[in-house]
């Protein structure tokens, strides 16, 4: 995976980094990676780990069983997109081990109402604060059009990752709420990603100098919708 550097990205990652909203502080970001390139090194071990995790859960499963949650991963291009998302996840907190990480705590939407959602519950205040800088345009139009630009959202799968409390890097840390999207176009084989997070003053300054990048994930792949 390869961090790619886009400039329709800047306006929101800079209102996004650290806004303050009184009480608590918000912080977001856009990112996009390319998986054109080979793994190496790290993203090489993980994959190969994951990979071989699946299979052998497969494996396991005989024809007498139920049918199983997992089953579309015998399917070599859902493995291959469960494992950009893992590293993608990786990348985007780097000190989090996600080695482990449970396949279920994928979700796959149907299309963008829950990205719009997501805006609506969480990021109203900043959506108000957003067009009162930017002459009254709309956070989510512009975050759409800057995601679009980068990656066509028309020809993209969008995912959502839900961890419980354990194996949130966020809510370890003490954050209000969190959200982590992907957008992910296997044609032009990139995911963007959007992660944002919402931390009370009161959770201090430590948190959020590191909350991007803390934490352990936990056991077990088992399902994903893909």
């Amino acid at each position: 995976m390869k961090l790619l550097e886009y400039t329709p990205f800047d306006r929101v990652n800079v209102f996004l980094d650290q806004l303050n909203l009184g009480d608590c502080t918000i912080r977001g970001s856009l990112e996009a990676f390319s998986c054109k390139s080979k793994h190496a090194g790290n993203d090489r071990r993980l994959s190969i780990s994951l990979e071989h995790e699946i299979l052998d859960y497969l494996g396991k499963s005989s024809d007498s069983d139920p049918p199983s949650p997992v089953e579309h991963l015998s399917c070599r291009s859902s493995r291959k997109t469960l494992i950009y998302l893992v590293l993608t996840l990786g990348h985007m907190y780097p000190d989090y081990d996600f080695s482990a990480v449970r396949a279920h705590l994928f979700f796959k939407e149907e299309d963008m109402e829950s990205f719009k959602q997501m805006l609506d519950n969480y990021l109203s205040e900043a959506s108000r604060l957003w067009a009162a800088r930017n002459e009254g345009s709309s956070l989510l139009d512009s975050m759409t059009k800057a995601i679009d630009e980068v990656i066509k959202i028309r020809e993209c799968d969008i995912y959502s990752y839900n961890p419980d409390s354990d194996g949130d890097p966020f809510l370890e840390k003490g954050a209000i709420w969190s959200v982590n999207f992907f957008f992910y176009n296997r044609k032009l084989k990139r995911v963007v990603s959007f992660r944002c997070c919402c931390t009370s003053k009161f959770a201090g300054d430590d948190f959020l100098a590191g909350a991007l990048s803390d934490g352990e994930e936990e056991d077990a792949l088992i399902d994903m919708d893909i």
